[in-house]
């Protein structure tokens, strides 16, 4: 496989925190990590998982600060890259990142929601480099899978002419 700038950036920043792209996470459930229709790709969500262990636990403005939980998203995102990079072979079968959905397990009273998505839209803005922004909804949960403290799935648009695309 030959990798694209896309791949090789990713590679480079999952590396600087310990994340390996080249293997597609392992569900933690009864579900696949992503699923095609048509020229959209659902992608199911992603913890701040490295090497087997969550690597931000617990609310967000209590035992994680904003600033962790923003570098938590930027892990959630990397994961995510990781599953299109594993099935579709390389990021530039993405068109665009067409909808964040971002999950922050919050203290009572935590309002900064879209300052941690922001770790997530600016990473996949930094590696995919899209022509044109995404939707995103930023909301605050009681809790999370593994007590995460961020969850994030991801909707993308494939290209039309992308050999994996079936």
């Amino acid at each position: 496989m030959r990798l694209g700038e896309r791949d090789a950036k990713a590679i480079e920043l999952a590396a600087m925190v310990g994340l390996d792209l080249t293997s597609a996470p392992i569900p933690g459930g009864a579900y696949s990590p992503a699923v095609l229709d048509g020229s959209m790709a659902y992608l199911s969500g992603q913890i701040p998982k490295i090497g087997g262990r969550v690597a931000s636990l617990g609310p967000v403005g209590s035992e994680v600060t904003p600033a962790q939980a923003k570098e938590a998203a930027k892990v959630c995102a990397l994961r995510l890259l990781g599953v299109l990079m594993t099935t579709f072979g390389s990021l530039d079968a993405v068109e665009s990142v067409v909808r964040l959905n971002v999950f922050v397990q919050s203290a009572p009273g935590f309002d900064r929601h879209s300052e941690v998505a922001d770790g997530a839209s600016e990473l996949l803005a930094k590696v995919l480099q899209c022509e044109k922004g995404h939707a995103r909804t930023a909301v605050g949960v009681l809790s999370l899978p593994k007590n995460a403290s961020v969850e994030i799935d991801m909707t993308v648009a494939v290209k039309q002419d992308w050999p994996g695309k079936s």
